[in-house]
């Protein structure tokens, strides 16, 4: 099943976003139908802050490693394209496209919806004039930046219906947790949705029951890792060992013969 498949359902897409070659190997690993990257955690992994800051030659690097490992669908967040005009942008995610991904997710932020419309109407014609069919998956800030306080749920169905007019196959609103307001966000726009992991996020059994299509993890799965090596790394310092380092911690062999079968050796 091919990446666009995986949205049409009756199931529900998990994506744990992963941040370089080695936590796709690992995530991989646990059976998932596809991958996608999550910016905040590549962009920490390659001594970046978040936030367009990233170089593209280095995500696309980057990119081409995590391909590399990969025997599943792969896409990629992309932030806003690193650029306020749409021509290069449609440029910027050809570039990233050239590493193998089969997917993007391209964010309003707090910019005028329209220029979102108009980035994913160059993306479109950049990746038909190439020939590729690249699942353009279109984040609606509204919830996450509270950008309508009063009427986000109208705000955000608005932006997807015009979202999938400009060309986008899906629409992601990070930030949205209420059951309510899921249900109208699916039926009241033509996209699958996807929305993000949070602590008040409905269980799986119900956001499959509202129609959801993808639940992504977003950088909670980085974020996690960089909380445990801080917790380790202090305790190492502290007492130069023992339980803080070791608990919870995977056996060397299991890393290393998971990346040994990933690809070949290197010498």
């Amino acid at each position: 099943m091919n990446f666009r498949q995986l949205h049409q359902g009756p199931g529900l897409l998990q994506i744990a976003n992963v941040w370089d070659a080695g936590s796709a190997v690992l995530v991989q690993g646990l059976g998932v139908p596809a991958l996608a990257t999550t910016s905040a955690g590549l962009a920490w992994a390659l001594g970046h802050a978040d936030g367009n800051w990233l170089p593209l030659d280095e995500h696309a690097a980057a990119l081409r490693r995590i391909v590399r490992v990969a025997r599943v669908p792969v896409s990629a967040d992309c932030e806003a394209g690193y650029s306020d005009d749409p021509a290069t942008v449609a440029d910027n995610i050809l570039r990233l496209v050239e590493a193998g991904i089969a997917g993007i997710n391209l964010e309003d932020g707090a910019q005028p919806p329209a220029l979102l419309g108009r980035k994913i109407e160059a993306i479109r014609r950049a990746a038909l004039r190439h020939g590729v069919d690249l699942f353009i998956n279109a984040r609606c800030d509204v919830f996450l930046r509270q950008l309508s306080p009063g009427r986000l749920v109208d705000e955000a169905l608005q932006r997807g219906r015009d979202y999938a007019a400009a060309g986008a196959d899906g629409l992601f609103v990070p930030g949205a947790t209420a059951a309510a307001d899921i249900q109208a966000l699916v039926a009241g726009q033509p996209l699958p949705l996807n929305v993000m992991a949070r602590p008040a996020l409905p269980g799986l059994a119900e956001l499959r029951a509202l129609g959801v299509r993808r639940l992504s993890a977003g950088s909670a799965l980085a974020e996690a890792a960089w909380g445990r090596v801080q917790r380790a790394a202090a305790g190492f310092l502290a007492t130069g060992g023992g339980a803080e380092v070791y608990d919870g911690a995977a056996p060397y062999p299991q890393i290393n013969a998971a990346l040994a079968a990933a690809g070949p050796a290197h010498g």
